[in-house]
């Protein structure tokens, strides 16, 4: 008697299915890391939802933002000792625009947005004096800003904010502008 083809396959199937999956499981869980191992290697097992190096402790969060502040600081102190060698308003004022941005209620500062364009054929840094005046032409504040690196030939951006000026209607202008 001659074995039914289709039966035998239908019957066979689910087992050589499951020894297969079986081999393809346990070789997704070895060790990818080893030598010789391709990096093109993927597993399907899923990746933890957050790794304990991918998530940033409250300890390394503040690290990073005082190493950000004591940079911003560092800038804006060379900027101000640039300023304070300019002659008047300094060799810069042309390459530096200043537009103000608009307040909504309850804000606790005052912004502008400060331009600078490199108009030189190399890197530069520029130190720029914003000062925010109120209608009658009296100064509320100044803030110092430094760029640094500004490539040659294009405009970098940045804010300056008061909070001295804040709830007042003011206008930012540029008082001084140097190219260090």
């Amino acid at each position: 008697m001659k074995p039914n083809r289709p039966r035998v396959t239908r019957l066979l199937f689910p087992a050589v299915l499951a020894a297969v999956l079986g081999a393809g499981t346990a070789a997704c869980d070895s060790d990818t890391t080893s030598e010789g191992t391709s990096s093109n290697v993927r597993t399907l097992s899923p990746e933890p939802a957050a790794s304990p190096l991918a998530s940033e402790s409250p300890r390394t969060q503040r690290s990073k933002e005082a190493s950000v502040s004591a940079d911003l600081e560092r800038v804006r102190a060379e900027a101000t000792k640039v300023l304070e060698g300019a002659d008047g308003r300094g060799n810069a004022v042309k390459d530096v625009s200043v537009t103000g941005r608009p307040v909504t209620e309850g804000e606790d500062f005052r912004s502008a947005l400060v331009r600078v364009t490199n108009s030189t054929g190399q890197e530069a840094f520029y130190a720029v004096r914003v000062e925010f005046v109120d209608a009658d032409g009296e100064v509320l504040d100044s803030v110092v800003l430094g760029f640094e690196d500004a490539p040659p030939g294009r405009t970098v951006s940045k804010q300056a904010n008061s909070s001295k000026a804040a709830g007042v209607t003011t206008f930012p202008r540029i008082a001084q502008a140097e190219r260090g």
